[in-house]
C-alpha cells in the first residue's frame, strides 16, 4: 500500500472522531440502512477520475428542516449534537459529469457503520455514499471510509459561533475565514452551498487526483462571493487537542476501473 496513504489511514483507524460533535454516543444496535440502487435519473457512469471533492454539511441547517426516521440519529439530540459532518468524499470527472454507481454495493457491515456514525451520523447516508461514490474508488468500503474520515479529521474550522453572531457576513468573508484555519487552503479551493434564505448548508473542498487541495473547476459552482450568508448556531464544540494535521499524499491516484482498489506496492 502507498506509504503516505497507509499513514493517513492509520490515523483514522481507531475510534470515531468527535472533532465536530459536542458529544456522540453510538447505540449497542447501530441503525441498519437499506440497499441503495442507482435511481432511474442517475445512471451508472464509469468515467476517469480527474479530482475529488470533500463535502462537509452544516448539521444545524439540515436538522432545521429534516423530517423522517433517517434523520433521527443526527437530529434527535439523544445520541449527539453535531456541527460540520462529513457528507462524503466524491470522485469528480473532467467536466460536468462524474463517476457514480460503478459497481453493485452490498449492505455496509455493522462495524463500518459503527466506526463512521459519529462522523457521518446517518446509516442511510453512509450506504448512499458507498453505493454512489465509494464504489468508484475501491472494492472495500472500510478503505473508502477510512480515507474519507482521515481527510475530514485533518480539517480545522473557523469560530462558527462567532460567525453565526455576525449581523453581516458574505460568502467571500466566510471562505476567507475557513481558508485561514487550514494551511494550504485558499478561498478559490472552497465552494459554499446555501439553503433558501441564504443559510449555510454545505462547504465543499476541491482536490486534485493526488488529493491535494486545488482550485475548484469552473464547472463546480457555489454561492456567489458577494452573497449574504447566514449561519444557524451550532452546538458548543470544544477545540480538538493540538496535533499535527495528517501529511498530504503526494502523487496518490485512485484510478477508476471495474476492479478499482487502493494501490499496493
Amino acid at each position: 500500500m502507498h506509504k503516505g496513504l497507509l499513514a493517513l489511514l492509520l490515523l483514522a483507524a481507531p475510534a470515531p472522531a468527535l472533532a465536530q460533535a459536542a458529544y456522540c454516543s453510538i447505540p449497542q444496535q447501530v441503525p441498519r440502512p437499506r440497499i441503495e440502487l442507482p435511481p432511474s435519473n442517475e445512471p451508472r457512469r464509469l468515467i476517469p477520475i480527474a479530482g475529488y471533492t470533500l463535502a462537509l454539511s452544516w448539521s444545524p441547517q439540515y436538522c432545521a428542516t429534516a423530517r423522517g426516521g433517517d434523520s433521527a440519529f443526527q437530529c434527535g439530540g439523544r445520541n449527539g449534537k453535531f456541527g460540520f459532518i462529513l457528507h462524503g468524499l466524491w470522485p469528480e470527472g473532467t467536466g460536468r459529469d462524474w463517476p457514480q454507481y460503478c459497481r453493485a454495493a452490498d449492505l455496509l457491515p455493522r462495524q463500518v457503520i459503527r466506526q463512521n456514525l459519529c462522523v457521518t451520523p446517518s446509516a442511510q447516508l453512509l450506504q448512499h455514499e458507498w453505493a454512489k461514490h465509494g464504489s468508484c474508488m475501491t472494492t472495500r468500503p472500510e478503505l473508502y471510509f477510512n480515507l474519507a474520515r482521515a481527510l475530514y479529521e485533518g480539517i480545522r474550522y473557523p469560530d462558527m459561533a462567532q460567525l453565526a453572531r455576525r449581523d453581516t457576513l458574505t460568502v467571500k468573508q466566510f471562505t476567507a475565514a475557513f481558508a485561514r484555519a487550514n494551511k494550504g487552503l485558499s478561498p478559490g479551493m472552497i465552494r459554499v452551498k446555501t439553503a433558501r434564505g441564504g443559510w449555510l448548508s454545505e462547504v465543499s473542498l476541491c482536490m486534485d487526483r493526488a488529493m491535494d487541495y486545488a482550485r475548484c473547476p469552473a464547472s463546480q459552482r457555489g454561492a456567489p462571493e458577494a452573497a449574504s450568508l447566514r449561519i444557524r448556531p451550532g452546538p458548543n464544540i470544544l477545540p480538538p487537542k493540538a496535533r499535527a494535521a495528517p501529511a498530504r499524499r503526494p502523487a496518490l491516484k485512485l484510478d477508476l476501473d471495474p476492479n478499482a482498489q487502493i494501490p499496493s506496492d
